[in-house]
């Protein structure tokens, strides 16, 4: 029987905990609720020791906070991610990690209304933290499938404990979640010809898909302890999540570090414009270092981590500026040109976009479309493609970019919108597809309408809406 924390913990650092085991009344009220609790609430790592904590249904276990790479503050700000230091005693696993400093979101109009509302970790440099839920009876041996999310936010904001963000509805399908944070902003995409002369490759920047790598690799060495399989990972992310996701599809430095891939929104063939050059990130970079009054990098790295959030936002201007580009070493050349060439990775994917997406829900519709055509060109095995349009009830902001992340995640109820009967059945429907497509490569499962891969034979969409289901050609 799994060892239960007592509520009454709340350090976020190394602690020693009294592992009491629960009461035998505790015990048989799990049993009433279904609940079976073979996994440990305490697992060891190549680091150390965690501690997490039973879901309210006892169905899950939950591990909030993990770190997977050292602080990258003081002399690690603008380098690559660092393996965490081994610690004594037992890491406590009991709240979300800070989030990488960004802008406040909660008083973003639209979006922080639908997503922001409520408390969000505190900003911190510190930010290399991931989060795990598997199903409470796993045990090691089980090899269950690893669904690895990437959170969205233009490479700007977010981070892995987004409301929206829950793993215990794929929990419930045999499938371990993964959401993790990563450096955003100027300090996860800062490029300085001063950096290259740090490392052998001669390259700089593009750190935040560097922590993303770090901790896919993290969890290729660590899963097998929470019940899940290293061989059987699959990624996903939506809107920058989705473009870290393309990245790291393209990219040489994660050959068979994952089985599949899940683009939402972000993603495809000539989608949110063309991977920029390290030059453009040096002309940002430079704008940033003069915003600053800083002649130097080391200079840079001095400064308080506030002052450089706020000078990251300060020189963006209206575009993507902070974002992953090509270095010749992570990204040999651009998104799009890998993906037609045949250098991305031969897996499993599927993609998609929403009704009223960015450009008016066309763009990354027909962006997803000419990534489904490409892989057909390369004899590649055919993706999964869909086109999620349903109008969300409460206002009439329609199929809006991100509104899917409900729906996946069977997270509903924390969201204000007056759902129906079809929004239910929906999130279902989509959750099964998702945790499906972890376990297969393959969406498809008993008791869901039938979503045919694209090929030549069939180019439409699977619609997720109101109704679910594919048109014919």
């Amino acid at each position: 029987m799994g060892a239960v924390l007592s509520t009454c913990v709340r350090i976020r650092r190394i602690v020693r905990l009294p592992l009491e085991k629960p009461s035998f009344y505790t015990f048989l009220s799990l049993i009433k609720k279904g609940a079976v609790c073979f996994m440990e609430t305490k697992i060891t790592t190549k680091q150390g020791a965690l501690q997490g904590v039973l879901s309210q249904d006892g169905k899950t276990c939950i591990f909030r906070g993990v770190p997977y790479a050292q602080p990258p503050v003081g002399e690690l700000r603008f380098r690559r991610p660092q393996a965490h230091e081994p610690w004594e005693g037992v890491w406590d696993c009991t709240a979300f990690g800070p989030r990488c400093p960004q802008a406040d979101l909660a008083s973003m109009d639209f979006y922080g209304k639908e997503f922001y509302d409520a408390m969000v970790p505190r900003e911190d440099e510190d930010c290399l933290y991931l989060n795990i839920w598997t199903p409470a009876q796993a045990q090691p041996e089980d090899k269950l499938p690893v669904l690895f999310w990437i959170h969205g936010g233009a490479f700007m904001h977010g981070c892995g404990s987004e409301k929206e963000f829950d793993g215990e509805a794929f929990a419930r399908q045999g499938v371990i979640l993964v959401t993790i944070n990563y450096r955003v902003n100027a300090f996860g995409f800062f490029a300085h010809p001063e950096l290259e002369k740090e490392n052998p490759e001669g390259v700089s920047g593009n750190y935040g898909i560097l922590d993303q790598i770090f901790a896919l690799q993290w969890v290729r060495e660590n899963i097998a302890a929470f019940g899940g399989d290293p061989e059987k990972i699959t990624i996903d992310g939506q809107s920058a999540g989705c473009m870290s996701v393309q990245t790291l599809s393209s990219s040489p430095l994660t050959k068979g570090l994952f089985q599949g891939a899940i683009l939402q929104s972000g993603g495809g063939i000539r989608a949110l414009g063309t991977t920029p050059s390290k030059e453009t990130l040096w002309e940002i970079s430079q704008k940033l270092l003069e915003h600053l009054g800083c002649s130097t990098v080391e200079q840079l790295r001095q400064a308080p981590a506030n002052t450089l959030r706020d000078a990251a936002y300060a020189v963006q201007g209206e575009e993507l500026r902070w974002r992953p580009h090509v270095d010749g070493w992570l990204l040999p050349a651009t998104t799009d040109e890998l993906a037609e060439s045949g250098a991305i990775h031969p897996i499993s994917y599927m993609i998609g976009s929403t009704g009223d997406d960015i450009g008016d829900g066309k763009l990354l519709q027909e962006s997803g479309a000419r990534w489904c055509e490409n892989l057909q060109k390369l004899g590649r095995r055919p993706a999964y493609f869909y086109f999620f349009d349903r109008k969300l009830p409460g206002d009439s902001a329609g199929a809006f970019h991100s509104c899917e992340l409900w729906y996946q995640f069977g997270t509903l109820d924390r969201c204000w919108r007056p759902w129906e009967n079809c929004d239910r059945e929906l999130s279902q429907v989509m959750n099964s597809y998702w945790a499906n497509f972890a376990k297969t490569g393959d969406p498809n499962g008993e008791g869901l309408p039938e979503w045919k891969a694209y090929t030549q034979e069939n180019t439409q969409p699977l619609v997720l809406g109101e109704t679910v289901g594919q048109p014919k050609n």
